[in-house]
């Protein structure tokens, strides 16, 4: 599936977090930006700098009023034991049917060392309190993904 395109609605979703509590985009509307981000695997190098970094900079994304959402294709248990061990302070959302990276279009085919796979793209969503996407950030460096996000919204998000 494409990309959801710029201006239009985020695709509506709701999943359980890492303590089985259901997460909603409506949850949100009219209070918070989301900043909704695919990654691959919980608890592989490059999925705990990038949520590390994140978690790190979470009264930056307050000071905003935006709330981060990190989706992979774990399950729950899987996810809670990523927020134990990194002591992450953010909701992890498990999509394990992949219903929900295949609506925003981020589950495709991959290569990694010479082989192609289907895998979940590391691909960040913003979404704006009116609940429309402003920004993909298809390129996304794991090492500097917290501060990226922060720049475009404080540049761009009022």
């Amino acid at each position: 599936m494409p990309l959801p395109k710029i201006g239009n609605l985020a695709p509506a979703f709701t999943l359980e977090n890492q303590d089985g509590e259901k997460v909603s985009l409506k949850d949100f509307k009219g209070k918070k930006n989301v900043v909704l981000y695919f990654y691959p695997k919980a608890l592989t190098p490059g999925c705990i700098v990038q949520a590390c970094g994140i978690r790190d900079a979470k009264k930056d994304f307050s000071k905003v009023k935006t709330v981060v959402l990190g989706v992979s294709p774990d399950p729950v248990k899987k996810l809670k034991n990523f927020e134990d061990k990194k002591e992450l302070n953010f909701n992890l959302l498990s999509d394990e049917d992949k219903s929900l990276a295949k609506k925003y279009g981020v589950w495709g085919k991959k290569k990694f060392m010479g082989r192609e796979y289907m895998g979940v793209k590391r691909i960040t969503f913003i979404i704006g309190k009116d609940g429309k996407l402003k920004h993909i950030m298809e390129k996304v460096k794991t090492k500097t993904h917290d501060q990226d996000v922060l720049d475009y919204i404080k540049e761009n998000l009022k």
